[in-house]
């Protein structure tokens, strides 16, 4: 099944045969006959590319084009120029708006599929891009926010050497934990370390022992 659409804007119902004949094996096809049909119809359908004739009645192909620029939804859809004009200063008006190429009748099938699919592909590849630009930003965002919530611990730090105390800017001396959970992140869960333990447990014994025996 034909997964991209492709809407093609000619007023020349035997270029538009040609067209959809070379094209709808492998894509969806939309068709539109003038200008202001073109308009009506990118309202509710957004094509993944469009085909643009340039000498059309009432709005030629260039008209048409500012139009669906102005749309910031179809502002990044690939727009090639379809023409019968040979002459370089038409290209290159094209080109000067931001088309991103052109068909020339009367048309090569093997040449219109390739730039079709070239296009498409080129496309695909910067949305990609800009998607992948989005995600790297969000993350940048995050690292931006998460760094400024870290508070960091730094120059020169006033310890007890007997209780471990530490004195702040205050002069007030504070537990070590306390004072580490005030200035950062960090958090604590307490326990005993074996060395402490085994102090404790001779503590004990001691004690035991330095008790009278009841009789």
């Amino acid at each position: 099944m034909p997964t991209k659409t492709i809407l093609i804007v000619d007023d020349e119902p035997l270029s538009i045969r040609i067209l959809q004949h070379q094209l709808e094996a492998e894509y969806k096809i939309l068709l539109a006959q003038s200008g202001e049909e073109a308009l009506k119809m990118l309202s509710y359908a957004i094509p993944e590319i469009i085909l643009l004739d340039i000498l059309m009645p009432d709005m030629d192909g260039y008209a048409l084009y500012r139009k669906i620029r102005q749309q910031p939804e179809l502002g990044e859809i690939p727009i090639l120029f379809v023409t019968c004009l040979e002459n370089q200063e038409s290209e290159a008006e094209g080109l000067a708006l931001g088309a991103s190429d052109y068909i020339h009748k009367p048309f090569q099938p093997d040449l219109v599929r390739l730039r079709v699919k070239n296009h498409l592909a080129l496309h695909d590849q910067r949305k990609l891009l800009l998607r992948k630009n989005a995600q790297l930003e969000k993350l940048n965002i995050q690292l931006q926010q998460t760094t400024a919530q870290v508070k960091l611990l730094e120059g020169i730090i006033p310890i007890c050497s007997y209780c471990h105390k530490i004195r702040d800017d205050q002069n007030i001396w504070k537990q070590l934990e306390m004072y580490i959970c005030e200035h950062s992140d960090a958090c604590f869960s307490h326990g005993i370390c074996p060395d402490c333990l085994a102090i404790q447990r001779q503590s004990i014994k001691n004690k035991q022992k330095s008790k009278p025996d009841s009789m």
